[in-house]
């Protein structure tokens, strides 16, 4: 593994400025031993609203490959970095 060079941004870092945002989803899903019950999974990482493709490719996987059934996912998610605010203000000063 070899080290990153102090200019260059983290992978995180990289993907926030290319427009992804943190995502959170709150996965319902019923136990396999025991269907009646529902189970809690919280997922995260950065993704891109709407489309969420990271998001997506993870049920996909969750569908295909694990025994529990989705019952329910829930979505939250916010862009970090954000186009600045730009204020105007008049400077007034009394001698």
């Amino acid at each position: 593994m070899h080290a990153r060079a102090k200019s260059e941004p983290s992978g995180d870092f990289a993907r926030q400025l290319a427009g992804y945002g943190l995502t959170t989803a709150e996965i319902l899903y019923r136990m396999p031993d025991h269907p009646a019950f529902l189970q809690t999974y919280v997922w995260r990482d950065y993704d891109v609203a709407p489309e969420f493709p990271v998001l997506m490719k993870f049920l996909t996987f969750w569908r295909e490959k694990l025994d529990g059934p989705l019952y329910s996912v829930r979505i939250g998610h916010a862009r970090i970095i954000k186009p600045a605010e730009i204020r105007t203000f008049t400077e007034l000063r009394l001698h």
